[in-house]
């Protein structure tokens, strides 16, 4: 298996980090990138050879006593949340890091003509779930007195992208959600941020592909025709950034959605307190007067 970039100066020392959608992709680069980070790690998806492959890549980043395990499980189903609290406890794991990484494209296409069961039901991977998941991991965090939730955002979240309804609403949701769930836990020292990884080949790119220009769109459907020739780069700079919010260097960095490509994310530390005082990299409402407009002003 590939490796998916250089080693990393972020400390995740002792922490152990629960990722999802971690058998192929993004999931599995920033599971390396959580081991070189000093994390053990706790890999989950449905593919169960793609996480044995996942586990085999880990072996040799580990750190001296961290450890990696494998949960083949849909993160969606209801019977999930039980599933995962049986095997951390005959694990001996805790997670501190939890990375909301698995999502599916969605039905693709006008909003009105998709099948309204496949449009709602995405929801249960794409937003429940991971909220789901912050909702099981954070009483550990909270009562640890640290934590990291990092959800990775999408295409739809901050704009409008038409035939992608779903997938951009449930990311939209994530996004707000983050910036929320980080107000509640300030006082607890327990950090929620979400990643807009930037645009690369992936298994949603291959169902925009599958689905055509007539569905997907002509742009939607050549874009994704260009990222299919590869895009490791975007990837492994992605998964840096994950690392990094998820590790004690990015401490008091919170509420924010975070470009892997195009913010200097690598100076993020230093600019706590501009983030803290503003609402850079978060989700507003633009007025008239921002944009040059002299009405509807009070």
């Amino acid at each position: 298996m590939a490796d998916t970039g250089p080693a990393l100066s972020f400390s995740c020392e002792g922490a152990t980090a629960l990722v999802t959608g971690a058998s192929r992709g993004l999931g599995r680069a920033i599971a390396q990138a959580l081991a070189r980070s000093g994390a053990s790690v706790v890999l989950v998806a449905r593919d169960a050879r793609g996480l044995e492959e996942t586990g085999e890549g880990l072996a040799s980043l580990l750190k001296p006593g961290a450890r990696s395990l494998a949960l083949p499980a849909d993160i969606s189903a209801e019977s999930f949340p039980e599933e995962l609290q049986g095997f951390l406890r005959r694990a001996g794991a805790v997670p501190d890091i939890l990375v909301n990484n698995a999502a599916s494209q969605g039905p693709i296409g006008p909003f009105w003509e998709t099948d309204w069961n496949e449009w709602s039901g995405s929801f249960a991977l794409n937003a429940f779930a991971p909220v789901r998941l912050c909702r099981l991991l954070l009483p550990g965090m909270i009562e640890r007195g640290w934590g990291k939730i990092v959800t990775l955002s999408g295409g739809g979240a901050t704009g409008p992208r038409p035939r992608f309804t779903a997938y951009g609403a449930a990311k939209t949701l994530l996004v707000r959600f983050t910036e929320t769930l980080a107000e509640e836990l300030k006082p607890h020292h327990v950090d929620a941020n979400a990643v807009a990884p930037g645009a690369m080949a992936s298994a949603m790119t291959e169902a925009i592909l599958a689905a055509g220009p007539s569905l997907a769109g002509e742009k939607e459907f050549e874009s994704a025709r260009k990222l299919s020739a590869g895009t490791e780069g975007v990837t492994a700079r992605a998964a840096r950034l994950c690392a990094f919010l998820a590790s004690h260097d990015s401490d008091g960095v919170t509420g924010r959605l975070v470009s892997a490509a195009w913010d200097p994310w690598e100076t993020l530390a230093a600019r706590r307190a501009d983030l803290a005082a503003t609402d850079v990299y978060t989700l507003r409402r633009i007025v008239p007067s921002e944009r040059g407009l002299d009405w509807g002003q009070t």
